[in-house]
């Protein structure tokens, strides 16, 4: 058994990989690592584990991507929305802090990892296609809230809780007396300084000489040094006296490995949410990962992406972990740094490593404050409100999804959002194609074209009704083309040849067929020709092994044009 070259990323595999790559790898190994030492831990407290359990998710789930993914620059580990969907998963399974629900946070990365591996060893890559973008940025804006609210009882140092953004927000209110001050202050202070490096931190850097691509690199650093001015805080103000929460003793060490431990009853409650946690997780990683492979022309393999998070997961589980997948920021950074292949994630994992090998005793001060603020204004960049003026302008019904999913996210929880997300997307998808266009059309003049009589001035004949129908035909839209065909030929006692123009139609079944079939016999009976024009091959094929085109009462013609050039003749010729 030889080498897996098809495993190694394509400089290295084209011989394009020299110094200056593996520089780059170097560098942003190094950015990516110190931007997801407080992601990890916050991604942590998010989902409800342990924070050491934050750094697991970080290095083996990031070797396995490595090894088994399409993407060069895609950067996978614990994200903010599949988190809080593992947060919400596992809320009424076990009580949070305790042993069952860390188990019950690694089956169900298990979970969703066998899942991503059987998708993608089925070659299901193409079923992410069905879920609207829309209706995904309109989940991920309110589950943004969702989570950013969440971690205000963290800011505040209150306990309070809730699954949506109501009961949230109602239980802050409750305990709104009881915030401790000295929390808050630091949670916000925080808070101002990543929003304001974030906006201002390059301009001010510039004025020192650091050019621009250097100063955005060391902006995203900025999240490390307020862990670090956090702690030298906490420690010498002794802020844990005044009730400031801290992570406290985080186990110093690797992962030990091990198999998850099944648990039947576990198991059958968690699989939807494993489904909807991959769906989600999946579709978010495909997005970021073709949009930074067009950047270099690099193909991104849907199918290789199920696998490869699917064992991204597994490894999880394996490490005693939680579910993960490509983070959108992370894995923008690491493009800017000048990652060049996925040895900046074997890179990163191992520095991540190091990290929960010996610098563990040293996050024992860092507040619980300052990673929600690191959680938030991390999520700030997932709102986006614009979608709705968007959809608005463009097409209501996509209005009424992005809508309808952002009320349902907010007002009943991810769960139900997300749930909800996916019908949604479906019944869309449904209502489309079973409603096809199509179109009358008539022939411009002076041209061979042929367009809808409705938006052009063009040339008919009244006893030649001509349809386009702009979509394939199947069981859920072939009665709507025959219901379209009667009313017609009922209203216009004219009518003696119907044309349908096939251009776009790339698929027929066998319920179709059936259809057309009833259609051609309900025109004969009444006098009335069928054509086809510009039928493609394949659909050709079929309609001929049916012997549809044998028992057709008008004729086949390779164009709309032949087929209209051809029919005035026959008038014309009736007339003489």
């Amino acid at each position: 058994m030889g080498f897996p070259w098809n495993l190694l990323p394509s400089a290295l595999k084209a011989g394009r990989y020299d110094r200056h790559h593996f520089l780059g790898d170097v560098i942003a190994a190094v950015i990516v690592a110190i931007m997801l030492i407080p992601q990890s831990l916050a991604y942590a407290l998010l989902a409800g584990v342990p924070a050491e359990v934050g750094l697991y998710a970080s290095i083996l789930p990031l070797i396995a991507y490595a090894i088994l993914g399409s993407s060069s620059t895609l950067s996978v580990g614990p994200v903010a929305i599949t988190s809080l969907m593992t947060a919400a998963a596992l809320s009424d399974v076990a009580a949070q802090g305790s042993a069952d629900y860390l188990t019950a946070a690694i089956t169900l990365a298990a979970l969703s990892g066998a899942m991503l591996l059987g998708f993608g060893t089925l070659r299901f890559g193409i079923l992410a296609n069905f879920l609207s973008h829309t209706v995904v940025q309109a989940f991920i804006t309110a589950s943004a809230i969702i989570i950013a609210v969440s971690q205000f009882k963290h800011l505040m140092g209150v306990n309070s809780g809730g699954d949506n953004l109501l009961e949230l927000l109602s239980a802050l209110i409750e305990n709104v007396g009881q915030t401790n001050i000295y929390t808050f202050a630091l949670g916000l202070a925080v808070i101002v300084f990543l929003l304001s490096s974030r906006c201002w931190g390059v301009g001010f850097l510039g004025r020192f000489g650091i050019a621009t691509h250097s100063a955005d690199l060391m902006v995203k650093a900025a999240p490390v040094l307020g862990v670090i001015v956090s702690i030298l805080t906490v420690v010498l103000f002794d802020l844990e006296a005044k009730d400031v929460a801290v992570v406290g003793n985080i186990p110093a060490g690797l992962p030990s490995l091990a198999l998850p431990s099944f648990n039947l009853p576990l198991v059958k409650e968690l699989l939807l949410p494993a489904a909807l946690i991959s769906t989600i997780g999946y579709v978010e990683s495909i997005s970021v990962g073709s949009a930074l492979g067009a950047k270099r022309r690099e193909g991104v393999d849907n199918n290789r992406e199920l696998v490869a998070l699917g064992g991204a997961n597994l490894a999880a589980a394996v490490s005693g972990a939680f579910p993960v997948t490509g983070g959108f920021s992370r894995s923008v950074v690491n493009f800017n740094a000048g990652a060049h292949s996925q040895l900046a994630s074997l890179m990163t994992a191992g520095l991540i490593a190091l990290v929960a090998l010996f610098l563990t005793p040293f996050l024992y001060h860092l507040p619980k404050a300052v990673l929600a603020a690191t959680i938030i204004v991390a999520v700030s960049s997932l709102v986006d409100f614009s979608i709705i003026k968007k959809t608005w302008r463009f097409s209501k019904r996509d209005w009424g999804s992005v809508v309808a999913t952002l009320f349902l996210t907010l007002g009943f929880g991810v769960e139900v959002g997300v749930s909800s997300g996916v019908l949604i997307s479906i019944a869309l998808h449904l209502y489309r194609t079973a409603r096809p266009h199509v179109a009358e059309v008539g022939l411009v003049e002076g041209t061979e074209h042929f367009r809808n009589i409705l938006r052009y001035k063009v040339k008919t004949i009244p006893s030649v009704l001509t349809l386009r129908i702009d979509e394939s035909l199947f069981f859920a839209n072939a009665s709507m083309l025959g219901k379209l065909i009667y009313e017609r030929v009922a209203e216009d006692k004219n009518i003696v040849h119907v044309i349908l123009m096939c251009s776009a139609v790339n698929e027929v079944d066998f319920s179709a067929l059936e259809t057309l079939e009833e259609i051609n016999q309900r025109l004969r009976e009444e006098n009335i020709f069928l054509h086809l024009s510009e039928v493609k091959g394949p659909v050709l094929d079929k309609l001929r092994r049916a012997r549809f085109i044998d028992q057709m009462s008008g004729n086949l013609y390779l164009t709309q044009h032949q087929a209209f050039a051809d029919l005035i003749r026959k008038e014309e010729s009736k007339t003489r």
